[in-house]
């Protein structure tokens, strides 16, 4: 004999009998991009979300645009720059000697040089 409080086709941990009641899901659009390698590429995204105007092939790495006809061109690498090259970039070679001049007064000052 079934007792009174038993929920009859349900258990402990089950999904919703009906999860489209429940939520709806947000708007999305499609939005394809196309690299130079001819590899296409659709990514879902929010319908009130600006798409990017670039974005990197899975494929290759190359980056895609939304132009079939008119695919973005290969990205120009930056050549290496040692450290000592940005260091350039940002001081003249008299602001240099300056830091040089005060690194190695500290030193002598912490061997007691004088």
């Amino acid at each position: 004999m079934p007792s009174g409080n038993v929920i009859r086709g349900a258990r402990v941990g089950s999904a919703p009998i009906r999860p489209d009641e429940r939520h709806q899901p947000a708007p999305r659009q499609d939005v394809t991009y196309w690299c130079r390698n001819d590899h296409r590429t659709s990514i879902r995204i929010a319908a009130d979300a600006v798409a990017p105007p670039l974005w990197d092939c899975p494929r290759c790495g190359l980056p895609a645009g939304p132009d079939e006809q008119n695919p973005p061109g290969r990205t120009r690498a930056e050549p290496y720059k040692s450290h000592l090259a940005y260091v350039k970039e940002r001081r003249t070679a008299e602001e240099g000697e300056a830091l040089l001049a005060e690194a190695l007064a500290a030193l002598r000052r912490r061997r007691g040089e004088g």
